[in-house]
């Protein structure tokens, strides 16, 4: 069974999106190089450095499954059935999904019971490969459950001042993470790795 990793890219006081889900000034840094990575689905290329290319592809490869929230969900239309990462997901959402261009698409999981159930439902999905959880409350809610194993930050050098937070109370806290196993500086973004301690 593979790791369950959240990943996001956060500003510099832990904000994934602007109160109103704008993400403009934090994802720069995948338009800021010359190698370019295709994505699945309807996503134009990224043009990324070769520092974060490799950082990116990495984790690309890695992944069998994803876990994303009901928010994420509708403010994507699921990504139309295909999630850019390429991979199958599991909605974990207590309402029923109607009139999505995602229903009905063999990557899409949709799971009604609880965290618990949808990342065992991911688990199987993914096989030895790692689980990943979208940032905030599906974050929040896999930490407290005690699920996590670690996090993954794209760290842009911008302050919002205000935001979604990458995590929220439900993680409870003060949480103190591991050193991390992995720095690596690009232009306009740090990719950072930390453990979880269980």
């Amino acid at each position: 069974m593979g790791q369950v990793i959240a990943s996001a890219t956060t500003s510099l006081d832990g904000f994934i999106a602007r109160p109103d889900h704008g993400i403009d000034e934090l994802f720069g840094w995948f338009d800021a190089g010359d190698v370019v990575v295709e994505n699945h689905g309807d996503l134009p290329p990224f043009r990324l450095t070769e520092e974060s290319a490799a950082y990116w592809l990495a984790w690309r490869e890695s992944l069998g499954a994803l876990v994303v929230g009901r928010e994420l969900f509708d403010l994507t239309d699921g990504w139309g059935g295909k999630h850019p990462l390429g991979v199958p997901y599991v909605l974990l959402t207590h309402r029923p999904v109607r009139d999505s261009a995602a229903l009905g698409s063999p990557d899409l999981v949709v799971m009604h019971e609880g965290v618990l159930e949808a990342v065992a439902a991911a688990q199987e999905i993914a096989g030895d490969k790692v689980v990943g959880v979208a940032a905030g409350t599906i974050a929040s809610q896999v930490h407290a459950a005690g699920l996590l194993d670690a996090v993954n930050v794209d760290l842009v050098p911008v302050f919002l001042g205000e935001g979604r937070p990458y995590f929220t109370a439900q993680a409870g806290g003060p949480v103190p993470l591991g050193d991390p196993t992995s720095v690596v500086p690009s232009r306009g973004v740090t990719h950072l790795s930390f453990p979880v301690p269980r």
